[in-house]
């Protein structure tokens, strides 16, 4: 286990987005704050009371949900496996590995959905959602030694309709150097989500209001949780820390003993193309074998 400098500097490193990608960010915020400040300042005040999702107003143009690293544990086929493929992935409930592993991740049920929209505010039926998380105990299925043998909490879904997309899961785990958050990668179509070629339309992550966190993490099974929180903040994580979660935190409602709905709504360009892996800061996150230590071994934890 490292020491805890070591795991910030891995976590910092895996989920370095490099200069291009930093300026290209800085240069669109620029631009939008001259643009439109207001709305700006709106979408930080919902991050800050947690009671609001979006990526912009209910209608009209919206404000496009940032672009993020997909981290070192995607099994998207850019650092490793690519469970994007295999039969079974096409589902609701991820709770459950597939397929010929078995297992289930415990913890408090959260039930999240992304509502996907494009820039005008028009929903994107038919567009498909990948989405993956740690556990309770901060592990990533496929990577992790502890669930190296197991694909739960990956899943891919369809929008309906009104653009939104559910998955049933459970409250994931905070470890060491990340506040908590759920990876998503959002497709044009089923097809180009589950070919394993793409095009990736966007890269994101969704995460959780403070009090929420604490809620779930005092009961049992997120004891791990609770000193990795505290030791970060929205403003201190290296990858909401730029705006404080702006367009990626979740409106929650629910409690502990009945579970959670989490819901965001996002704006992409559906004919936008990033990179989900290799250095392409595009929204894509480290590619290649991670050091030592880190899959094989799990997430960085304290």
């Amino acid at each position: 286990m490292r020491e805890p400098a070591e795991n910030e500097a891995y976590v910092r490193r895996v989920h370095d987005k490099r200069l291009r990608f930093d300026l290209r960010t800085l240069s669109r915020r620029r631009l939008l704050t001259g643009l439109g400040g207001a709305g700006a300042l709106m979408a930080l005040g919902a991050c800050r009371d947690g009671v609001t999702g979006s990526s912009g107003a209910s209608d009209g143009a919206l404000t496009e949900v940032e672009s993020e690293t997909n981290g070192p544990y995607p099994a998207d086929g850019s650092n490793g496996p690519d469970v994007r493929v295999q039969e079974g992935i096409v589902r609701r409930d991820i709770r459950s590995s597939f397929g010929d592993a078995s297992g289930t991740a415990e913890g408090v049920p959260l039930e999240f959905s992304l509502v996907v929209k494009d820039l005008a505010g028009a929903a994107l039926p038919g567009a498909a959602v990948y989405a993956w998380q740690c556990d309770r105990d901060g592990n990533y299925s496929l990577y992790s030694q502890a669930v190296a043998d197991q694909n739960y909490l990956r899943g891919i879904q369809v929008a309906d309709e009104t653009g939104t997309v559910t998955f049933t899961s459970i409250f994931p785990g905070c470890y060491s150097g990340r506040w908590p958050h759920i990876h998503f990668e959002v497709y044009k179509a089923l097809a180009n989500a589950t070919s394993g070629d793409g095009p990736i339309a966007k890269t994101s992550q969704i995460t959780f209001p403070e009090q929420i966190c604490d809620a779930v993490y005092a009961t049992a099974g997120y004891d791990r949780s609770v000193t990795n929180l505290d030791s970060i903040t929205l403003a201190t994580d290296n990858v909401f820390g730029n705006d404080s979660a702006a367009t990626e935190l979740a409106a929650v409602t629910g409690n502990v003993t009945e579970g959670y709905r989490a819901t965001l709504t996002i704006a992409i360009d559906p004919d936008g193309e990033e990179s989900g892996g290799g250095n392409d800061p595009g929204g894509g996150g480290p590619g290649g074998t991670p050091p030592s230590g880190g899959p094989a071994g799990g997430p960085p934890s304290s």
